[in-house]
């Protein structure tokens, strides 16, 4: 797999996410009321990958039962907004689908890297298209926008629309660095910056393509082989499927208080051997084979 740099984002809007954002599933509450009987409290603000986020915000619900003394806040935004945000100081954990020496901006050495997970992506299509698989060339080239009707690879006389993710994104960063080709330019699309948004809008519009996390999979889509490889966590395992991407937490220097404690809890068996997998992941402990920052997938 080839790994590039994702360009610097702008967060000024985001800036003050740990003091303003609402949970997300998390139990957490922004009303008045709550932040006056909540200040007590060992408050931890995580932000980042959406592909992350359904693992993050289910474990830090179960771990807040366990732990009464926690507030958790969880939060979206995409892998680069986390990373920025967790370096910044605005949060305690960022949350990130790709590591931090591919994002511009980035100082590696001043973040503690936590791989709490493995996800695998695969390209998703609108059901009625009529395609099951595609080679690995067909696919980089519908995402450059040199195929452009479906017919062209088997499927019905009818338009490709192509939704892409948002340029800071992890997600689409792993997804271009296994499909594309580090010269190719990506077909002009529209953008969403979200799992969720884009598991909708691949649904309610014909002749759709994107990709997804494993998780976000639904009977409602129609998931694409590459060269007759399904994507399954098996194959992801021993790099067979090839679009896939460890789930760092980062941490501003060594994690402490209640992230450290977060992490730790996410990084248990019981974690890693139930709610990993229940959720769509697989656990990194899994892995026979192991990816580093340049994106070179060696045996363990």
């Amino acid at each position: 797999m080839k790994k590039g740099k994702l360009a610097t984002i702008a967060v000024t809007t985001l800036g003050v996410l740990g003091l303003t954002l609402a949970g997300c599933g998390s139990g957490s509450n922004s009303s008045d009321s709550s932040s006056s009987s909540n200040s007590g409290k060992d408050k931890l603000t995580i932000v980042g990958s959406t592909a992350l986020q359904p693992l993050v915000e289910k474990a830090s619900s179960q771990f807040q039962e366990d732990n009464p003394g926690s507030n958790i806040t969880v939060q979206g935004g995409g892998s680069g907004t986390g990373l920025s945000q967790v370096q910044s100081g605005a949060v305690q954990v960022g949350n990130s689908d790709i590591f931090a020496e591919q994002q511009e901006g980035i100082h590696p050495d001043k973040l503690t890297d936590h791989k709490v997970a493995v996800v695998g992506m695969a390209p998703v299509i609108n059901k009625d298209v009529g395609v099951k698989n595609v080679s690995m060339d067909q696919l980089r080239q519908i995402f450059t926008g040199k195929i452009t009707n479906w017919k062209e690879v088997g499927g019905k006389d009818q338009k490709i629309s192509v939704i892409n993710r948002a340029k800071d994104s992890g997600t689409r960063a792993t997804f271009e660095n296994a499909v594309l080709q580090p010269d190719d330019k990506p077909v002009n699309a529209q953008e969403q910056d979200s799992n969720g948004t884009v598991q909708k809008i691949v649904k309610q519009t014909p002749g759709a393509i994107s990709y997804l996390a494993f998780s976000y999979v639904n009977k409602d889509l129609q998931e694409l082989s590459i060269d007759n490889v399904k994507p399954t966590y098996k194959n992801v395992s021993t790099n067979k499927w090839k679009i896939w991407s460890y789930e760092h937490m980062y941490t501003k220097g060594k994690p402490s208080g209640s992230a450290k404690k977060l992490v730790d809890y996410i990084l248990s068996d019981d974690v890693q051997k139930g709610l990993v997998s229940k959720l769509g992941y697989y656990s990194v402990n899994n892995m026979h084979v192991k990816m580093d920052p340049d994106g070179e997938v060696t045996k363990k």
